[in-house]
């Protein structure tokens, strides 16, 4: 049954109320933006422009032209096998990043070149420090085990000069460490932010690329090929997210004094009282799990900070 157009929300009431993808697509307007969109519009069954989701080279054509409109971002491209991020939700993250922030500081939102953040795993799409230098003025260092990657960044900082001063890349040489071998002596972030393997092997990547695909009830052709890519080392790791965050919080003990607020992506609430367990191990100061919303999906972050609450004033007052 078509459900009337009326019937259907226009405002996406669960992304963060700063987020400028709350409306539906103005596809009219990102065409404009991005010519080349064009090709991917058509009316879907309610009679509503949209794009094949499950088209990869649609998925990345709509978030260039998304990147380009909202931001500014210039010739935004990756690598097909590269995985394909959701801009909405990447979005959402550093919104609420700011709010964490905020909190810290009496609810100022924190802007300018001087608040610094740590994107562990920047990958091909380099979205976070593209949204975060645009949106707020930040300063990035995106790090990542693959020089491929960092040279699909590379490539599109080089197409966007009003962004290079914001962000600069590294590479992590050693694949078992996180913090180690990038954050340099005496240097110091507000924010670490990081978007962890969620499976926890190949095999289980893929059970998981079957069962989304299912989920959006693809037909037996579009089952066979996946929307959002990805390659290895963005879809598993060796016992997953939860193995991930776990080293990550006890590498993070050993720059207690360099990094204001840790933070993660968790993709699996299940893993939450194992990380709570290992915080409290690790002698946080504080620790929170802020929820975030897209569409019908939950997701949320664990941050930690070894400072107490004044201590966290005194940081950020001395921005």
């Amino acid at each position: 049954m078509t459900v009337p157009k009326n019937a259907r929300a226009n405002t996406k009431n669960q992304l963060h109320p700063r987020n400028k993808h709350r409306q539906r697509y103005d596809f009219a307007a990102l065409i404009a933006s991005c010519p080349e969109l064009k090709r991917f519009v058509a009316n879907n069954q309610y009679g509503d422009a949209s794009v094949d989701f499950f088209d990869p080279e649609a998925v990345r054509c709509l978030n260039k032209a998304l990147l380009q409109h909202f931001y500014g971002v210039k010739g935004w491209t990756i690598p097909k096998h590269n995985l394909c991020p959701p801009i909405p939700g990447r979005v959402d993250y550093i919104h609420y990043l700011a709010d964490l922030l905020a909190k810290s500081q009496g609810g100022s939102l924190p802007n300018g070149s001087s608040v610094r953040c740590l994107d562990v795993g920047v990958g091909a799409n380099c979205v976070y420090p593209l949204v975060g230098a645009s949106e707020y003025g930040w300063s990035f260092v995106g790090s990542d085990i693959e020089a491929a990657s960092l040279q699909s960044a590379d490539h599109i900082l080089a197409l966007n000069p009003q962004l290079q001063s914001h962000i600069s890349l590294r590479l992590q040489s050693n694949k078992k460490a996180i913090f180690k071998g990038v954050v340099q002596a005496e240097e110091r972030f507000e924010l670490s932010m990081s978007n962890p393997p969620f499976h926890r092997s190949a095999a289980e990547a893929q059970k998981g690329s079957q069962r989304k695909q299912s989920n959006l009830k693809a037909n037996a052709k579009n089952k066979q090929r996946l929307n959002f890519g990805g390659q290895s080392n963005e879809l598993w790791c060796p016992g997953g997210e939860l193995s991930f965050i776990k080293n990550m919080v006890a590498e993070s003990q050993q720059f207690a004094q360099q990094v204001l607020w840790f933070t993660s992506l968790v993709s699996k609430e299940a893993n939450l009282r194992s990380i709570y367990q290992v915080l409290k191990q690790a002698k946080v100061a504080q620790y929170h799990t802020v929820k975030m919303g897209q569409g019908n999906k939950v997701s949320r972050f664990v941050a930690w900070s070894f400072q107490s609450p004044e201590q966290q004033k005194q940081w950020l007052a001395s921005l």
